[in-house]
């Protein structure tokens, strides 16, 4: 699989990642065994290139994939994890050690690849002393490499203005372009490498599911569709099916289908997108379905797409979805 490097780390990615958020219980329930088949297929398939978080599953993600890697040759696969905020929403230098220490001990590993500040509210990404303590924890070998995983993209224009921040993690998809044109540039110009969350819009990019009856009760996907954006999850539901109104994105998603490759699924269509802006270093669909898996992997053996279905995709966004999320993420 094509790999490309993240911005000024030693990491070199595959271009297809796993993403492990579907651990939570936000995802409804997921077997262990099932969790642990979906990652096997992802190394299996060359996917060298593997997010968690110590939140998904309160730790649970991060102690399978210690167990998955603790049985194989783990030395050319990268697992990057984040750093939850404390309860105010910051980073202290006591809550990010702990984390920090935490993940160390639920990964097997002496040192994290890459640290990934986990959202946290807009105040901490103007306080020098979160960043200084990613620092002293480098210094001290416990991290590799340091980055951001932001909701908004002004946190994002900020977080890179901090010298040990190598990477960020944002939304970006067909229906959230705006990345694109307010922060992909400034990443290249600082050498930031971009790890692209959440790029399935929470399935409805995947064409994943007809209706709420779908999800079980406490499925965040569920409260969207019922109670509308501000019921999913992140700053102002803008996770959830990527802060598109449910509607909206059912109708935005029907236009974008005529434009899909017969040799590809949505969810191929989706990333193969995604993958063709070259400020992109990797992204992080997430499954528990090692059949989902495999087909996200395959996305990367696709030719680009042309210039006329970019330019599909683009007026699709700005007729359907800018007025509902471009302002607001």
């Amino acid at each position: 699989m094509e790999t490309r490097p993240l911005g000024s780390t030693a990491i070199t990615p595959t271009v297809i990642g796993l993403g492990t958020w579907n651990v939570g219980p936000a995802w409804g329930a997921v077997s262990d065994s099932q969790i642990t088949a979906a990652i096997e297929t992802a190394l299996d398939a060359g996917i060298t290139f593997l997010d968690t978080a110590e939140v998904y599953g309160d730790g649970r993600a991060e102690r399978l994939l210690g167990s998955v890697l603790a049985d194989r040759d783990h030395t050319s696969i990268d697992v990057v994890t984040k750093a939850k905020p404390d309860p105010d929403g910051g980073h202290s230098r006591d809550g990010l050690r702990a984390s920090v220490t935490g993940s160390l001990d639920r990964l097997g590993v002496d040192s994290l690849d890459l640290v990934q500040l986990h959202c946290p509210d807009t105040p901490a990404y103007y306080d020098p002393s979160v960043f200084e303590t990613l620092e002293s924890l480098r210094a001290e070998g416990l991290i590799d490499h340091a980055g951001v995983s932001v909701e908004l993209v002004e946190q994002a224009q900020k977080a890179i203005e901090y010298h040990v921040i190598e990477s960020v993690q944002i939304i970006f998809n067909p229906l959230r372009l705006r990345p694109r044109e307010r922060f992909f540039e400034a990443a290249a110009k600082r050498d930031v490498g971009v790890i692209v969350r959440v790029p399935l819009a929470s399935g409805l990019l995947a064409d994943a599911f007809d209706d709420a009856s779908t999800f079980d009760a406490d499925d965040h996907r569920r409260d969207a569709i019922e109670e509308g954006v501000t019921a999913g999850v992140g700053t102002k539901g803008g996770e959830t099916f990527a802060g598109v109104p449910y509607e909206v994105g059912i109708e935005a998603v029907d236009a974008l289908r005529t434009h899909v490759p017969e040799e590809m699924t949505m969810a191929q269509f989706t990333l193969r997108w995604i993958l063709d802006h070259d400020a992109v270093t990797t992204v992080i669909p997430g499954s528990t379905s090692p059949e989902h898996v495999a087909e996200n992997a395959a996305a990367a053996s696709f030719d680009p797409l042309s210039h006329e279905v970019h330019g599909a995709v683009t007026d699709s966004y700005e007729e359907t979805v800018k007025a509902h999320v471009h302002h607001r993420w």
